[in-house]
Formats: C-alpha cells, structure tokens, sequence
C-alpha cells in the first residue's frame, strides 16, 4: 500500500534530520576532517546513495538549514503584513536567526566551521546564495520599487547583519548597528525621484 504524502514526507524529514545530527556529533566527536561521507551512513544506519539524496555534499552536512534559512530570509520579504516596511521585517527575521545560532551549544560548532578552510569557503558561498535569493525578492516587489542594484546592496547588508550577529560577543546589539545604516540609507533613498539615488545611498554607506 502507497503511504499518504504527508507521512512520506516526515519520514524523509525524520531521516535527514538523523544523517545532519549524526553527522555533527561524528564531526564534533572526531574533527571534520577525519570524519568521512561513509563514517557517517554507516553510523546512521543509511545507505551512502540515502545520504546524498539529502545532502549534496560533506559540507552540507555541517549547514544542514541553508535551504530553510535562504526561505527564511526571502519570506521576510514576501511573506509580510499589508504595509509594513521592508526593514523592519528583515530585521526581526535577521534577530529570529541569530538567537537560534548564537544560543548555548552552538559554540563549537562555529569554532569547527572557523578552523576549517572547506567549511568556511562552504559558509561563503552560502551567504552569497542567500543573498542573491534576497535580492530577487526585494526586486520582485513592486511595491519596493527597487532596482537590482539597491536590492543586491541591501540584501549583502542583510546577510552581513546575520554574520556579524552570530560572531559578536553581543549578537543583539551587533545585528542592530549594522541594521541602523541600513535604515539611515534606505530612508536616504526613498525620498528621491530617481530609485538610483536610492541605490547609490546604500553603497555609500557600505564603502563608509
């Protein structure tokens, strides 16, 4: 008998979700780089071809909620109420993030992820990707009126935010000093007639 999609689904959610904490208890326990993609199906008690059905590659496996998180960043845009204004909204989700990564426990495995050149080129890609998904979104809206180059600036200033965030021996006041220049050039922007002005007010701010 088909299994209804619904629980299809959770066991695919369940099973991933086994691969990822087997796997960062394996990296943690070991260090990542003696640790290999067969080490892990094995202590899972999955199949290697299982595993890369979930994950695409070993790093992967450390930033197990890219995906999640890129969605995250996109419906703070997409997903918010009638009216509200676009900072304000990316600043709460960026905070939401950043108490969910910074909180106790996820000490050493940010100070793996920082000792490993793999992971961190790996880290930097993937807040190149969440940004670019970001920037789509902003430029998508119509009721933003922003150009691809005001959106791209925002959206790096954005992820910078989260970054900066989950480093910084104060996580909260780190995500809003970067979000108050991001407010003071948005609102430098949106006054002028030309959305370029807009855009040029964001950079400035990010080369200062």
């Amino acid at each position: 008998m088909t299994e209804p999609p619904g629980r299809r689904e959770r066991k695919k959610a369940a099973t991933r979700q086994k691969i990822a904490d087997t796997a960062m208890r394996l990296f943690l326990e070991r260090g990542y780089e003696t640790v290999g993609i067969r080490d892990v199906a094995a202590e899972a008690d999955v199949a290697v071809t299982t595993l890369f059905s979930h994950f695409a590659s070993k790093e992967a496996l450390v930033f197990e909620r890219d995906d999640e998180f890129q969605r995250r960043f996109t419906q703070a845009v997409t997903e918010r109420d009638a009216g509200e204004p676009l900072v304000p909204a990316l600043r709460r989700e960026v905070h939401a993030m950043v108490r969910h990564c910074s909180g106790d426990g996820a000490g050493p495995a940010w100070r793996m992820i920082d000792g490993s050149q793999a992971l961190r080129e790996y880290e930097q890609s993937m807040m190149l990707r969440q940004a670019e998904a970001l920037a789509t979104a902003i430029t998508a809206d119509p009721a933003l009126g922003c150009s691809a180059t005001t959106s791209r600036a925002i959206a790096r200033f954005v992820i910078a935010a989260y970054s900066l965030g989950r480093e910084a021996d104060d996580p909260e006041a780190a995500v809003d000093e970067v979000f108050r220049m991001i407010e003071a050039a948005w609102q430098a922007g949106s006054g002028s007639p030309d959305v370029r002005d807009e855009a040029a007010a964001v950079e400035a701010v990010a080369e200062g």
